[in-house]
Formats: C-alpha cells, sequence, structure tokens
C-alpha cells in the first residue's frame, strides 16, 4: 500500500510540473517527447539494420528533434502574444490559439509516421489502414490551415 501511495504522490508531482509549464493538454506535449525518443530509437535502430549508421546522420536528428521543439514553443508564444494584444486593441483574436496545436498535430502525425516508416524498412508488417490513416490525417490537417491566395 505504501508503493501505491508513493507511486500516486510521484505521479502526481510530474502531473503538476506539466500542467504548470504545458497548460491542461499536458499529456499531448509528453507524448510528442516520447514520440521524439522513440523515432530516434527506432531511427538507430534502422540503420544498425541496414548498416548506415553514421554518427553525422544522428546528430542531425537530434538537431531537427530540437528544432521542433523551438517551431512549437515559437507557434504557441504567437499565439498567445496575438491573444494578449487582441486583449489591449479590443480585438477577439481568440482563434490563434489554433496555431500552437495545429502545429503540434501536425508534428505528432509526423512522428508517428516516421516511426511507422522506420518499422516498415526494418522489415516490421504494418497495417497499410494506420499508413493510409495517418496520410489522411496529414492531408486533413494541411487543408485546415492552408489559406487561399485570395485570403
Amino acid at each position: 500500500m505504501e508503493i501505491l501511495n508513493k507511486t500516486n504522490m510521484v505521479y502526481g508531482v510530474v502531473a503538476t510540473f506539466f500542467a504548470a509549464i504545458f497548460g491542461k493538454y499536458w499529456m499531448l506535449f509528453a507524448g510528442f517527447l516520447v514520440l521524439n525518443a522513440v523515432d530516434w530509437i527506432t531511427g538507430y535502430i534502422k540503420s544498425k539494420i541496414l548498416k548506415t549508421e553514421s554518427s553525422k546522420t544522428g546528430a542531425i536528428g537530434i538537431l531537427k528533434k530540437v528544432c521542433y521543439w523551438c517551431v512549437l514553443a515559437i507557434s504557441f508564444f504567437v499565439s498567445i502574444a496575438f491573444i494578449k494584444m487582441g486583449e489591449l486593441l479590443r480585438l477577439d483574436l481568440g482563434f490563434v490559439v489554433c496555431f500552437g496545436y495545429f502545429t503540434l498535430a501536425t508534428y505528432l502525425v509526423n512522428e508517428i509516421r516516421s516511426i511507422l516508416e522506420n518499422f516498415v524498412e526494418m522489415g516490421v508488417n504494418v497495417p497499410k489502414f494506420l499508413i493510409v490513416g495517418l496520410r489522411v490525417a496529414s492531408k486533413k490537417i494541411e487543408q485546415v490551415t492552408e489559406i487561399s491566395e485570395d485570403e
């Protein structure tokens, strides 16, 4: 029972910490972080299997993951900044909160697709509907965020 109490306490502290930093949807960010790690690991394993491993390629992969987090931070900052400026100017710019979440959604889909591509290249049988479904999800996100030339 004591172990269960300690586990619950640790989980509570971790959840509170992440919620304070990332808000009530912190699990999406935690999931993205886990997917970053899984993608890098599966890419590393794939390169070992295919005998194409390179420290330079691995370093570039890690740098790209860091850049994803920077773009994500910028997209959420832009959302917050425009909402606050809208309040000052008495304009409703609340819709810009979507910037950050659309960026996160795009990156989540891309990470999952990359992991599945790594599995396929390693010879793992990945269900076709999963690959196609993620392609459709990616296109839907792009359609929602696409701006026509007229606007």
